[in-house]
C-alpha cells in the first residue's frame, strides 16, 4: 500500500482489496471491498472513534467497485481521501473511460439545470404582471380570478353530487372504459 502526502487533510492511497475479499463468499465480495476501503481510511485518516459512517465514498468510486458485479470487485483501487472536519470524502483518482464520459455528461446536465433555474423566476414574474394588470387598476382582475376559482369549485361539487346520485341508482359496476368515457365528457364540457 503506497501513500502520498500532499496535505495533512488530503492524501492518495492505493488500497489492495485482494486479500480481504478472498476469504468472503462470492455473493458478498463487493460489499466487503467497499467495507475494506472504509476500514482502511478510518485507520489511515485518523478517525479515532472508528465510525465507518464518517467515510463518504464518491459515487464514481462506488460505481467503479460495483462495475463488474457483486462477485468480482477490482483487486486494488487508487483513491484520493480528503478530510473535511470529522468526515472523509473519498474519490477515485484515475477514472476509467466510461466513468469519465458519464461524469462529463452529468456535469453538463447540472450546468443546464442551473441555467434554467436562473431563468424561471424572471419568467414567473413577467407572467404574473401580465395576468394581474390588464386594466392597470388591479382590483377588477383579482375579483375575476376569485370568481373563476369559486365557479370551478362549484362545478366540481355539482359533478360529485351527480356522480354519487348515478352510483346510488346503478346496479352494475362501471367498467374502466365507461369510466374513461365519462371523464372525457366531463373534461370537454368543463374545459
Amino acid at each position: 500500500m503506497e501513500t502520498k502526502k500532499s496535505n495533512p487533510l488530503e492524501r492518495e492511497y492505493t488500497i489492495s482489496l485482494k486479500e480481504k475479499v478472498r476469504s468472503v463468499p462470492r455473493y458478498k465480495k463487493t460489499n466487503k471491498a467497499v467495507r475494506t476501503v472504509k476500514e482502511f481510511l478510518v485507520r489511515h485518516m485518523k478517525i479515532y472513534d472508528g465510525d465507518l459512517n464518517k467515510i463518504k465514498i464518491d459515487k464514481y468510486l462506488n460505481e467503479y467497485l460495483w462495475f463488474r458485479g457483486i462477485r468480482n470487485p477490482p483487486r486494488k483501487v487508487k483513491v484520493k481521501a480528503r478530510k473535511e472536519g470529522e468526515f472523509v470524502k473519498v474519490e477515485l483518482v484515475d477514472l476509467p473511460e466510461k466513468l469519465k464520459f458519464k461524469k462529463i455528461r452529468e456535469e453538463k446536465r447540472e450546468a443546464q439545470a442551473k441555467k434554467s433555474e436562473k431563468n424561471k423566476p424572471e419568467l414567473k414574474k413577467s407572467n404574473e404582471v401580465q395576468s394581474e394588470d390588464k386594466n392597470k387598476d388591479g382590483v377588477e382582475d383579482k375579483k375575476e380570478i376569485e370568481e373563476k376559482k369559486l365557479a370551478v369549485i362549484e362545478a366540481g361539487q355539482e359533478f360529485e353530487k351527480a356522480e354519487a346520485k348515478k352510483m346510488k341508482h346503478s346496479t352494475k359496476p362501471k367498467t374502466s372504459s365507461q369510466d374513461r368515457q365519462e371523464k372525457n365528457i366531463y373534461k370537454k364540457t368543463h374545459a
